[in-house]
């Protein structure tokens, strides 16, 4: 079983490509940005705003799915600069309670819109 996922309470894709596929019981959401769903524009603030609205952005998805972040398994996170590394956990860190999921976190040279901070996860039917 394939299931397109795209809502209104996140950003609409930069490309040809859906904001999540639920694939059985496995939800791969693409690389969330720091935009605003509402606005369309990316927030001010720098890499930590950025960074928390790219998790706002995670918990509207998996909640359309009826999951949340202790379904993530997997979260591939990249930035524009490993100095930013420090910021971005500071905001990842607290959506994970317990039991956080496997990553990595890499700088890039580039990503979309210019933005700072680009966070990937796949999550699973618990």
């Amino acid at each position: 079983m394939k299931k397109i996922v795209n809502i209104s309470n996140a950003p609409k894709p930069l490309a040809p490509y859906s904001q999540a596929v639920m694939a059985n019981d496995t939800l791969y959401i693409s690389g969330q940005i720091g935009m605003d769903p509402q606005t369309g524009k990316i927030v001010e603030g720098g890499v930590a705003a950025q960074c928390k609205q790219v998790m706002e952005n995670i918990g509207s998805i998996l909640k359309e799915v009826d999951f949340d972040y202790s379904n993530i398994v997997k979260c591939s996170i990249f930035m524009k600069d490993m100095s930013y590394y420090g910021d971005v956990n500071e905001i990842y860190g607290p959506y994970f309670k317990i039991d956080p999921p496997a990553r990595e976190a890499v700088a890039v040279k580039g990503l979309p819109a210019d933005v700072d901070v680009e966070i990937s996860c796949i999550a699973i039917k618990k």
